[in-house]
């Protein structure tokens, strides 16, 4: 349907869900499922093998992790830490980390805004550790091996004037790290705001789920291995005009449905998002959650 076609989304595995809906068989893409009752955890692995599937998914090659976890929008310590050790698990497979020393955690976003403040409150919730290396040798961890870790809030260009992607170039060009870039996003699906992990390898594009393009953290541009985590915190506003319209909808057929959606739907309802009333509580508990994935990760080699 055209009207959903407009619907912006960051995640893959949705988009992966629009081409089967419409009953589209999509060459070069790879989907793998996992579900796991006891945790109550679904994670679906999406990869992008060939130049033709990457057309078709409006993605670069490569590996789309999706973790989606109904309760991590709860305050339940027990469930956060066990998701924290399954993003551990999944960057040890995207990343060679006896080989990577030096890793950069970026956190992008606007500390400001709290939709889009995840980036940010990860960096804050780092164990960082690459001054200390520096200045004490492994020693000063009490570690015989250890990850060198760094990290960076480069804010927005309306803050800095400055695209992320500059700022990140000239750290990179000195420390020479794998760069996580960790990014707030947009979903299709309400039900996966707040409770959806995408980790890629990919890297990421700031802005791109509002519709806001910058030039992208990824390896073509930085040229080193950049992995991208996000959470989808917002959901465009005409996804919810189309979700509650969607019995109605069934009935008719297909040029009567475009006919009507586009009457239905206002125009500026596509630049307009949407965020849960307790997204600041909530982005609080994903921080914590994705930095003690970090932590766990590169804690040791």
């Amino acid at each position: 349907m055209a009207v959903s076609k407009r619907i912006r989304t960051d995640l893959a595995l949705e988009t992966t869900e629009r081409f089967a809906e419409e009953n589209t068989e999509i060459r070069g893409v790879e989907i793998q499922e996992e579900y796991d009752e006891e945790k109550d955890v679904r994670t679906t692995v999406v990869k992008i093998v060939t130049e033709n599937g990457a057309k078709a998914m409006g993605r670069p090659q490569g590996t789309y992790i999706t973790i989606e976890a109904p309760d991590l929008s709860e305050p339940d310590e027990d469930y956060h830490r066990e998701i924290s050790e399954e993003i551990s698990v999944y960057l040890k497979q995207l990343i060679d980390l006896k080989k990577e020393k030096s890793i950069l955690v970026v956190g992008l976003g606007n500390a400001g805004i709290t939709a889009d403040a995840l980036g940010p409150h990860v960096v804050e919730n780092l164990r960082m550790t690459r001054h200390i290396i520096r200045e004490y040798g492994l020693r000063g961890i009490t570690h015989e091996k250890m990850h060198r870790v760094s990290g960076i809030v480069p804010g927005v260009m309306a803050q800095t004037g400055m695209e992320t992607a500059e700022i990140i170039q000239g750290v990179v060009a000195e420390t020479k790290p794998v760069v996580i870039a960790i990014d707030a996003l947009a979903a299709r699906s309400v039900r996966r705001l707040n409770r959806t992990i995408q980790i890629t390898d990919t890297g990421i594009h700031p802005g791109s789920g509002v519709g806001n393009h910058r030039n992208g953290l990824t390896e073509e541009n930085l040229q080193v291995k950049v992995i991208g985590i996000g959470v989808p915190t917002v959901v465009d506003a005409a996804t919810i005009v189309l979700d509650s319209m969607a019995h109605l909808l069934d009935a008719l057929e297909e040029a009567e449905q475009k006919e009507f959606l586009e009457e239905m739907i206002a125009p500026n309802l596509y630049s307009m998002f949407v965020t849960p009333k307790d997204v600041d509580e909530t982005v609080k508990y994903l921080s914590f959650t994705i930095s003690e994935g970090l932590n766990i990760a590169f804690s040791e080699i």
